[in-house]
């Protein structure tokens, strides 16, 4: 039995999704986090050194990182479901954004989070200088950045509504969240219809919705 620690409202709800999808048996322990600090509990630390989530054990094997979890899941239950053909063009496509997701993506929305949540943590004298210095970086550097990245998902879902072809693949699973993340922080307002219909398109699967259910509320669905 698979088990996946699953951190409330994070970046672990996409394995879910992905178990939901390939029809596999699972447990959810469900991981609150710091009601103040927004951080997970350190009990995740006696699953992972690391103590973050999403994390898996399946028997005696523990994975982490998302990217990684999705590949050994993939590989072992996925029966030839949700990846491209090895040797094609779509399974390269499949290989960058499933390492682009994280790697690339993330960073500059992490970045815009923190340098947002700031001020809200910061003595009351400190928040008017926080907040200036988090708008200055976010409009010299961050939102210019994330902009970038936004069109780049625009364009290169020009001809298929999913990033690695014609079909739902484990890419598009791991794209879901930096997707969601860059909605939820207003930047899909723009000419992005793209982007914003392969958003629609993810959130409207029964698998996905089904995630919800077992994962519990997730801000971003």
């Amino acid at each position: 039995m698979i088990i996946v620690h699953h951190l409330e409202a994070s970046r672990s709800q996409r394995i879910l999704w992905l178990l939901e999808e390939l029809g596999l048996e699972y447990e959810v322990k469900l991981y609150k986090r710091n009601p103040k600090t927004k951080l997970a509990p350190p009990s995740l630390k006696a699953v992972h050194p690391l103590g973050k989530s999403p994390v898996i054990t399946d028997g005696d094997t523990t994975v982490a990182e998302t990217g990684a979890i999705i590949d050994y899941i993939i590989e072992k239950y996925g029966e030839g479901r949700l990846i491209p053909p090895a040797g094609s063009d779509d399974r390269r496509r499949y290989t960058y954004w499933l390492h682009y997701a994280e790697g690339s993506a993330m960073p500059f929305l992490v970045m815009k989070l923190i340098f947002t949540e700031m001020p809200n943590q910061a003595p009351f004298l400190a928040k008017p200088l926080l907040r200036m210095i988090g708008n200055k970086v976010g409009e010299s550097y961050l939102d210019p950045n994330i902009a970038t990245h936004i069109r780049f998902w625009e364009d290169s879902l020009a001809n298929s509504l999913w990033f690695a072809g014609p079909e739902l693949t484990g890419a598009d699973i791991m794209m879901s969240f930096p997707v969601e993340a860059a909605n939820a922080r207003g930047a899909l307002r723009g000419n992005f219809p793209r982007v914003n219909a392969f958003l629609a398109a993810a959130h409207a699967r029964p698998a996905y919705q089904r995630a919800l259910v077992r994962g519990g509320p997730y801000p971003y669905a």
